[in-house]
Formats: C-alpha cells, structure tokens, sequence
C-alpha cells in the first residue's frame, strides 16, 4: 500500500512540475479597467493583469515599462508621459497620464511577475472622448 501512495505522489508532483514549466508569459493578459474615458491632462488609465488559467488578478507584478501613444489612430509618434499611481485594487496596476486629444490610445506594458521567468507585455487600447 505505501508503494502506491509514493507513486501517486510522485506522479502528481511530475504533473505539477510539467505545468509549470509550460506556463510563460502568454498565460497573462492586460485589460482596460475602463476601456473609455474623457480627454485631459492628468487623467487616470488602470489595467489588470490576470492570469488567464485562472482568471484570478496577479497582486505581485512590477510594471517596469509603460508607453502611451496614439498608434491606434495612426499617431504612433504622439506619446505621452505616464507616472505609477497607487493601486486602490489588487491587480490593479494605475498611471497617470495626459490624453490630450479625442481618440484611441495603445498602452503598452511590460511587467514581471514573481515566479515567471520571461517578461509579460501586453497592449491596451482605451478610448479619450471629447
């Protein structure tokens, strides 16, 4: 009996190993918290990054790089600064930032994740209105 214990252990620790070793970075997406919002200087975009297995919030990452621009529109070269905030939700990931002008905007995020060895970068399109 013992033996068949150790070997279903053993069993399901190679199965959870092999699981991990598949994860990488296109396990996580980013998403708009509000996909829309009025133009102006110092307004607020957020994201949440999840993991798409689980669908649960990732509390833990470090965002090392933000871009905001008008790519979407045809303005790449229309970036705009962006500055941290503090996160009021975990897994919410907030910057500051100017959209001056009605239109789409791309944020473009590279982030590391505690755990994960490659870098999750992802894209988010959010919309300025008048």
């Amino acid at each position: 009996m013992p033996s068949r214990i150790s070997t279903a252990a053993l069993a399901a620790t190679l199965s959870l190993a092999a699981t991990a070793a598949i994860a990488g970075a296109a396990d996580y997406s980013f998403e708009p918290v509000t996909a829309e919002m009025k133009k102006g200087d110092d307004v607020t975009v957020a994201v949440r990054l999840t993991h798409k297995q689980t669908g649960k919030a990732v509390t833990d990452a470090v965002i090392f790089k933000t871009r905001v621009d008008m790519a979407p529109d045809g303005m790449a070269d229309m970036v705009s600064d962006v500055a941290p905030l503090p996160s009021r939700e975990p897994g919410v990931y907030a910057f500051k930032t100017d959209l001056p002008m009605a239109g789409r905007y791309q944020v473009t995020l590279s982030a590391k994740v505690q755990g994960e060895p490659e870098t999750v970068t992802g894209k988010v399109i959010v919309k300025a209105t008048k």
